[in-house]
C-alpha cells in the first residue's frame, strides 16, 4: 500500500487540507489526531457507526432467547400450581430483559473492538509518533500518478512535512 503522509502543526491547516483532498477526490484518507477534535469529525463526516446495528440485532436475539429458555423448561418440566397456565409471559419477561441486556452488551463490545480492528498486531502504515504529541497527520492512499498533486496540496495548506511511504 503506497501513500503520502503529511504532518500538520495546526488543526486549521489539517482541516483545510482534508476539505481540499475530499473535494479533489485524490484518495482514501486516514487522519491521526493527538486528541479527538470535533472539527476533524465534522469534516470527515463518516456517518453513523455500525456498532448500534449489532446491538439491536443481538439484543433482539437475546430477548427471544430469554423467552425461549423458560418456555422450553416449562414445557419439559411443567409445574402446575392451582390450575394456572404453565407458560405465561409475565414472569418470563424478567429473564428476557436480563438476557437481552447481556447478549446486546457483549455484542456491542465485540463489535466495537472488531470494527475498530483492535488489537492491531502490526504497526499502522503512515503513522508517526508526533501524531500523539501535538501534530495532526493525514495519510492518503492514492494512485502513483496523483502523488504529486497530493504533495502539492498538502504543502499548500501548511504541512510541516510531507513524505511518501509504503
Amino acid at each position: 500500500m503506497q501513500g503520502i503522509i503529511g504532518a500538520f502543526p495546526e488543526i486549521d491547516c489539517a482541516v483545510h487540507a482534508i476539505e481540499a483532498l475530499k473535494k479533489e477526490r485524490l484518495g482514501d484518507l486516514t487522519v491521526y489526531t493527538p486528541t479527538p477534535r470535533h472539527e476533524i469529525e465534522e469534516v470527515i463526516d463518516r456517518g453513523p457507526s455500525r456498532v448500534r446495528l449489532f446491538t439491536l440485532i443481538f439484543g433482539l436475539l437475546g430477548a427471544s432467547f430469554g423467552y425461549w429458555i423458560p418456555i422450553w423448561i416449562s414445557d419439559y418440566w411443567p409445574i402446575i400450581v392451582g390450575g394456572k397456565a404453565v407458560i405465561t409471559w409475565v414472569p418470563f419477561t424478567i429473564l428476557c430483559f436480563e438476557v437481552m441486556v447481556l447478549i446486546g452488551g457483549l455484542a456491542t463490545v465485540f463489535a466495537m473492538f472488531g470494527l475498530a480492528h483492535i488489537p492491531r498486531l502490526t504497526m499502522t502504515v503512515g503513522y508517526d509518533p508526533r501524531f500523539s504529541s501535538g501534530h495532526f497527520g493525514i495519510w492518503v492512499v492514492t494512485d502513483p500518478e496523483r502523488t504529486d498533486d497530493v504533495i502539492n496540496l498538502m504543502k499548500k495548506y501548511g504541512a510541516s512535512e510531507v513524505r511518501r511511504e509504503r
